[in-house]
């Protein structure tokens, strides 16, 4: 994979129409699929044969890392036919304000300058707007006839991560240095600025409509643990967030290790990162640790859950000999953070092949490497929770913040089986969150059969409506059909059928979505489907989505990306809250292995009005 490169000066004209034709898409989708989303992200192990064929390098057991000194009872199932359905949250009562695009990548991108190695960021040139014209024709004067119908804020993959969890894979860097990301120490104040600059958002961009809610499309946390979910809510629904686990005055994870493989912002030692640029910064990892005020959305907001609130590492399952497993590591007092490289080469292999949902493989290479593991603080908060669990924090009425109770949660029939509902955006604009992780293990998705029963049922009934559908997967990455072990003869249905299924229901307007950590959006046949990239790998956006009536037969949906509050420049003896946001953008730009401008997608994934043909 390239390094770093620097996004194009050169911008198309204001409202710029593009060719049908796209080709590139879907290989950038494959190509960074299997970077941290496979990785970090998920890996799901060992080959077919076991635990018991791994062969480990010679050495590996002794080159390790050195040692440093729900309240609301959740509601089951249904076989009801209706949908569960959340009643309307609460909106703004303003109404339109002057379209304005200050907050949003209209006015400004951060861009980078200079050429090689670290690349501080500045303000660049904002970019612009694309009409897309595969599903309907654009016809001229709209923007004068156009009336908004809703406008809302999509949020995905915010990953807040708890970097000190002995439950984690940054070992796997020994097999590449893009396996593991310096910047995620900082997840928590970047998550914090990103809500900042939702807040500060006056209306649509394109319309000036009130913006109605928000809507995040999983991983919401980053290793299926409690004291990620407890902070991942407090921020979204305001409060002091502690973003610090294990010992309170020492950080004990790898940025302190003593270990070349990773980034140690405060010794003046040069590791692999400081040769590549990357900065010493004294104090930054109790700046990284220090308690945050998060004032929480203003808006209303629903949640969609990821495999990362659902499986271990993002795609090992939570049940069996797992469940305990994982929750001895996660709260116990052994942190691995070195393999041999030809040990984390042969776990990067079997990773792709998503052939061990159990962790067998995973288990194996911690038990080997205990004996030089680092000893470290046991914290209880760090267990895996459950899914009944997730829904029940969400239930708690400290979290319910603007709205609404639950967070889509209450909806009649939802329970620990059954995460998924409708709810109302706008007047005649039905939203529907959907569950689309396989809880059989894997980082991929799928759909069962009773959840794609219940849709179709949704969409028949509400033919009257236009429908937007949410969920974390992608049609390119739902390819998971192994059996959910709850439901071990239930189909499971993959991205094409699903296309297929949504295509038949002219209702349909757009699929919502995250996972990949890129933008893209491509048409299939009567709908848009809209993914966004991540905020925890650079860009860290999230997206506006306006949807229009241009009162000549056809809808617009208009879609505008938005970064966080934190200044572009960031200041390294700044380590306030604001300027922890502005570094945790530059590091991830800096990122080893990553490639910024591929991530951010092409000119017409990013600010887009996407034509469509009104039912």
């Amino acid at each position: 994979m390239s390094g770093p490169a620097q996004p194009s000066q050169s911008q198309p004209p204001e409202n710029e129409s593009r060719p049908a034709e796209r080709p590139a898409g879907a290989a950038a989708a494959r190509r960074f699929v299997n970077r941290r989303t496979l990785l970090i992200a998920s890996g799901a192990g060992a080959a077919a044969a076991g635990g018991s064929a791994w062969a480990f390098g010679p050495g590996s057991g002794r080159a390790g890392a050195r040692t440093a000194s729900a309240t609301r009872t959740v509601t089951t199932g249904t076989t009801a036919t209706t949908p569960a359905t959340t009643k309307p949250a609460p909106v703004r009562t303003s109404t339109a304000v002057p379209p304005s695009t200050e907050g949003t990548t209209l006015a400004t991108v951060a861009a980078p300058r200079g050429r090689g190695g670290y690349r501080p960021l500045t303000d660049g040139p904002g970019w612009k707007r694309v009409v897309r014209t595969e599903l309907a024709a654009a016809h001229d004067g709209r923007e004068q006839r156009r009336t908004p119908i809703a406008a809302f804020v999509q949020c995905t993959d915010l990953h807040v991560v708890d970097v000190q969890s002995p439950l984690r894979f940054e070992f796997m860097r020994a097999h590449s240095a893009a396996d593991w990301r310096p910047h995620e120490a900082l997840s928590a104040a970047g998550t914090v600025s990103l809500i900042e600059r939702i807040n500060a958002l006056r209306g649509g961009p394109v319309t000036g409509h009130p913006l109605s809610m928000v809507i995040t499309t999983g991983d919401n946390t980053d290793n299926n643990s409690k004291i990620e979910l407890d902070w991942f809510l407090t921020a979204m629904s305001g409060g002091a967030i502690d973003p610090n686990s294990g010992d309170p005055v020492r950080f004990e994870g790898v940025h302190n290790s003593g270990l070349d493989l990773y980034w140690q912002p405060e010794s003046a030692r040069p590791d692999a990162d400081k040769k590549a640029g990357f900065p010493h910064l004294p104090g930054y990892l109790a700046a990284a640790v220090r308690p945050l005020a998060g004032p929480g959305l203003n808006l209303p907001w629903y949640s969609t859950s990821g495999n990362h609130d659902a499986l271990y590492g993002g795609t090992y399952v939570a049940g069996g000999f797992a469940t305990s497993f994982a929750a001895e590591i996660a709260t116990g007092g052994r942190k691995v953070e070195r393999v041999e490289p030809a040990d984390a080469a042969r776990l990067r292999k079997v990773v792709r092949a998503e052939s061990d949902p159990e962790g067998s493989l995973y288990r194996a290479v911690l038990d080997h490497y205990a004996r030089s593991a680092r000893t470290v603080t046991p914290d209880e908060r760090r267990a895996p929770f459950t899914p009944a669990e997730y829904l029940a924090a969400h239930l708690e009425p400290r979290r319910t913040g603007p709205g609404p109770v639950g967070h889509g949660y209450a909806a009649d029939g939802v329970s620990a089986d059954r995460m998924y509902y409708t709810f109302q955006i706008a007047d005649g604009v039905l939203g529907i969150s959907l569950d689309t992780t396989n809880r059989g293990g894997g980082y991929q998705g799928s759909i069962g059969t009773g959840q794609l029963r219940w849709l179709e049922r949704t969409l028949t009934e509400n033919e009257d409506q236009h429908v937007l559908v949410f969920s974390h997967h992608t049609s390119h990455s739902m390819t998971n059909l192994r059996p959910d072990p709850a439901n071990p003869h239930e189909k499971r249905h993959g991205g094409a059928e699903f296309v297929s299924l949504l295509s038949r229901h002219r209702n349909v307007i757009a699929w919502v979505n995250g996972h990949s950590h890129l933008n893209r959006i491509e048409s299939h046949d009567g709908f848009w489907e809209v993914n966004t990239a991540s905020h925890v790998d650079y860009p860290q956006l999230a997206r506006i989505i306006e949807l229009v009536d241009n009162h000549d037969g056809t809808l617009s949906l208009i879609t505008t990306l938005v970064e966080s509050a934190a200044p572009h420049r960031a200041d390294f003896h700044d380590l306030s809250q604001h300027g922890l946001a502005a570094l945790y953008r530059e590091l991830a730009f800096n990122a080893p292995g990553a490639d910024p401008a591929a991530l951010a997608g092409g000119k017409d994934d990013r600010n887009a009005e996407l034509l469509l043909r009104k039912r």
